[in-house]
């Protein structure tokens, strides 16, 4: 059984290596596994609506996706993961053929970017992954990336794709080094038949880091805010679905009431959560962090029957992928 800790094999065919419409299939087109304690079945995501209840609030994250990463003049590439409140960044040099992150950078290394400026990093954060460090441009870190930057993608999305490829339809706010994917299969239309069928849509903000930390990996703080008009109505909903793990961080970390800052708050099972009731997820890689979150939210034995069929069925994972929809026990 896949547990939040154990690990599996991910078929290469599993993975989705470019949007579902370039394959033929809308946005609003892929397909979605719903678990309970009761029962799991196969759905299209424009099912959403007919699956939950009038007065259930869905949570979604309005963060827009940055073009977060910049070849080196030496060959490389460097990932900007989040802005620090004291000016610098977490970065993540990457090799020149994504194949891992740049395990030979040392403390006071100085990248120079396509377009000029530069990156120099100060210290390692986590396992010589991430690190803190300098920027120097002549425009701000964002100006820069609008015009230098491209979308952060792994190997096993082999092409690139434009920037709207990476943006969900509530992005508003710019800011995540990559896209909080769970929104993405979101439509008009979608939007459209939960609102008419009675279900509420409440935004929050979370500006995401880099992919998925490994999990034992230092956790990185991430700016958040939960509005005070959100707060409200959370405090008068019967259940409440988080789009995605950015949502569960943002709310667990203020309780469900209004807040903003930074947070490096890790949610596990251990700890458990206090607002959530179900969350609305892609599929994660084994020993992914995240892992440990849809458990604390659904329960190991939920996460671990949700795999299992998701593996069994043939489910596309990534960004580009399928979605998984966890009601806890009592939510089916």
């Amino acid at each position: 059984m896949v547990t939040a800790t154990v690990d599996f094999t991910l078929p290469e065919h599993f993975e989705a290596h470019e949007p579902p419409e370039a394959r033929g299939v809308p946005r609003d087109g892929v397909r979605l596994l719903v678990s309970t304690e009761k029962a799991q079945s196969h759905h299209v995501f424009h099912e959403l609506p007919a699956l939950l209840r009038a007065g259930d609030v869905l949570v979604v994250n309005t963060s827009a996706t940055l073009p977060a990463a910049v070849p080196t003049l030496d060959g490389n590439v460097v990932h900007f993961s989040t802005a620090i409140a004291d000016g610098t960044w977490l970065v993540e040099p990457r090799r020149a053929d994504n194949a891992g992150p740049l395990t030979t950078a040392v403390a006071g290394q100085r990248f120079d970017l396509r377009g000029g400026g530069s990156v120099t990093l100060r210290s390692p954060y986590t396992r010589g992954r991430l690190w803190i460090a300098e920027v120097s441009f002549a425009s701000d870190v964002r100006g820069y990336l609008a015009v230098h930057g491209e979308p952060i993608r792994y190997r096993y999305v082999p092409r690139p794709w434009p920037l709207p490829s990476y943006q969900t339809v509530f992005a508003t706010h710019p800011g995540s080094a990559e896209m909080p994917s769970a929104g993405r299969p979101f439509t008009d239309r979608v939007v459209t038949r939960l609102v008419a069928a009675g279900v509420l849509l409440v935004p929050i903000v979370l500006h995401t880091g880099v992919a998925s930390a490994e999990a034992h990996e230092r956790p990185y703080p991430e700016w958040f805010e939960v509005p005070v008009a959100t707060a409200r109505v959370l405090a008068g909903a019967k259940r409440v679905i988080a789009v995605g793990t950015t949502v569960v961080r943002a709310l667990e970390t203020t309780g469900g009431r209004a807040g903003r800052g930074w947070t490096d708050l890790v949610v596990t099972p251990e700890r458990g959560v206090r607002v959530v009731d179900g969350l609305l997820t892609g599929f994660h890689e084994p020993r992914a962090s995240h892992l440990d979150l849809l458990a604390a939210v659904a329960g190991r034995d939920l996460v671990g029957r949700a795999y299992q069929e998701a593996l069994g069925a043939g489910y596309r994972w990534h960004e580009f992928g399928d979605v998984n929809l966890l009601l806890s026990e009592g939510d089916g």
